[in-house]
């Protein structure tokens, strides 16, 4: 599959910015959700472990605004807007009930599109590249959230049916997510799908959606869940 560098400069730079400007809204609302998941936590530890993931999803947040305005030279704000409105329904409509709901959200749900922004990324040039792979980069939460499911899990097994279901209405809004973000960024979805749409194109989306697919069961089983 070509890379955006390679499908013509404007296509190109109009994919690496929807690319880029998406992230730094999803780093934006993780940083929200994790301070609200804080609230939830059962012990002053587990708030505070929360807390300083949060700031480095801040953090996350902050590296990519200003590769938006100070590398790409466009102002990362309109860069970010067209996607509020479909991130923010996707948070809404999958608001955790309680904390374990919210911890299986954010290592189930956002795993997922994490794993879709890992393989854009391998298709855009650097220093895109290597910056959304290292804001990627876990900051403890997947291994805080498996410890405390599977520990609450353990201790109550009934909760593993409930929190199981809620996954998989996670992964279904997700890809209701994604397809309504294809559906209206053109730049993304040739990002993604290749320009010409060919037949070895094509190929390489069905070996990408096949790894999301494994690295989304490999979670479940992490958390004790069935797919």
């Amino acid at each position: 599959m070509t890379s955006a560098g390679e499908s013509g400069p404007d296509a190109a730079v109009d994919a690496v910015v929807d690319l880029v400007g998406l992230l730094a809204y999803a780093e934006l609302t993780a940083f929200d959700r994790l301070v609200d998941d804080a609230r939830l936590a059962p012990t002053l530890e587990d708030r505070a472990s929360l807390a300083g993931m949060a700031v480095a999803e801040f953090g996350h947040y902050q590296r990519l605004h200003d590769h938006l305005e100070k590398d790409l030279n466009v102002d990362a704000e309109a860069s970010m807007t067209p996607f509020v409105a479909v991130l923010d329904a996707f948070h809404e409509s999958t608001a955790p009930a309680d904390w374990l709901e919210g911890l299986v959200k954010a290592y189930v749900g956002d795993g997922m599109a994490m794993d879709f922004y890992r393989e854009a990324a391998q298709r855009v040039q650097e220093p895109t590249r290597s910056l959304v792979l290292d804001v990627l980069a876990d900051t403890g939460h997947a291994a805080f959230a498996v410890d405390h499911v599977r520990a609450a899990i353990k201790s109550e097994p009934s909760l593993g049916g409930r929190l199981a279901l809620w996954a998989r209405r996670l992964v279904g809004e997700a890809l209701t997510q994604a397809y309504r973000v294809a559906a209206e960024r053109e730049s993304l979805t040739r990002l993604i799908v290749g320009p010409d749409e060919s037949s070895s194109d094509l190929a390489e989306m069905g070996r990408m959606l096949a790894r999301l697919t494994e690295n989304h069961e490999a979670r479940m089983a992490a958390l004790g869940l069935q797919a």
